[in-house]
């Protein structure tokens, strides 16, 4: 048997939808048996929707005050507390997931595989390099513990069910560091869905010359609920925030619709939205890039599209 341990990342109260994804990444190992480890202030709350996700054997929740916010240095020795006897442990390769779990096998020595886009076995698995435009086939030694990130955007979600997982409270004696502490935390306050889960997803470039005339995006992204993001260029400008990029550098998502206005295409964009369903460009220049792998292309201004479809939506 696989024993595979997943750590949750959530927001207190709410299990982050990539931990469905992980799970789903975790089933594709032969004769595995997941655990999900929700480390919270009060963990109750996840654990029970954590326990409704198929796949999932058994939750595991470690209750500490200290668990209030998500600080990795806080995280990974409980987390390694946990995973003695566990051939697996993985999390979202997200900025939580990111951040957290070389921290883990640094502390575990065990090798760590980012970006698991593909499971061959229980030891080999397949990973995205060069921008995406190669995949790699790592291997471990069988009887290797591994720390792994899962590229979510690679997973569909594993569906939740009427049935419930077993959930347990472990206790710890685990001597937490005190070299890191929690200040405060500043994020911009949205209604709108989280860019990175999102079903749908516009983004816009420099093609549209300030941040206001950015905000154009905001009314589609309303009738279609829909999240917005952000090219490179148009962060670097400072059109919109840096927590809107998309591409390598920022958020790699796959959402069922993702619209592009006025982005012409760098591989570091593509990389991050080449998993999405459909895919639909707007721009002028008939030669973009981006054209290459739109599902749907339409050349012509951005300023003139947008009105026009809200229109057309309704």
């Amino acid at each position: 048997m696989n024993k595979i341990l997943i750590v949750a990342e959530h927001d207190g109260s709410r299990l982050n939808p990539a931990i469905a994804k992980c799970v789903r990444c975790a089933r594709d190992i032969p004769d595995a048996n997941v655990t999900v480890l929700v480390l919270a202030a009060d963990p109750a709350a996840v654990a029970a929707e954590a326990a409704t996700i198929n796949g999932v054997d058994a939750v595991v929740t470690v209750a500490n005050p200290a668990n209030a916010q998500a600080l990795a240095a806080t995280l990974a020795p409980q987390v390694a507390a946990v995973a003695s006897g566990y051939s697996h442990v993985f999390g979202p390769s997200t900025t939580f997931g990111k951040d957290l779990m070389p921290r883990i096998a640094a502390l575990l020595g065990a090798p760590q595989l980012s970006d698991v886009m593909a499971v061959e076995s229980a030891t080999r698995f397949r990973r995205p390099i060069y921008a995406g435009n190669a995949i790699v086939t790592v291997e471990v030694a069988a009887g290797t513990q591994l720390v792994a990130t899962v590229r979510v955007a690679s997973f569909e979600a594993a569906a939740r069910g009427n049935a419930t997982a077993p959930i347990t409270a472990a206790s710890l004696d685990v001597v937490l560091p005190s070299h890191t502490r929690f200040v405060s935390l500043s994020a911009a306050r949205s209604d709108r869905p989280d860019l990175q889960t999102a079903n749908r997803v516009i983004s816009g470039g420099r093609a549209f010359g300030s941040a206001d005339n950015f905000k154009i995006l905001d009314g589609l992204a309303t009738k279609l609920g829909a999240a917005v993001g952000a090219s490179r260029a148009a962060v670097d400008a400072g059109y919109a925030a840096s927590d809107m990029q998309v591409g390598q550098t920022g958020k790699i998502i796959a959402p069922e619709l993702y619209m592009a206005f006025g982005i012409s295409g760098a591989i570091q964009h593509l990389t991050g939205i080449k998993d999405a369903r459909t895919i639909v460009a707007v721009n002028k220049d008939a030669e973009a890039p981006i054209f290459e792998i739109a599902d749907y292309g339409l050349v012509g201004d951005v300023f003139q599209i947008i009105p026009e479809l809200e229109r057309l939506i309704g």
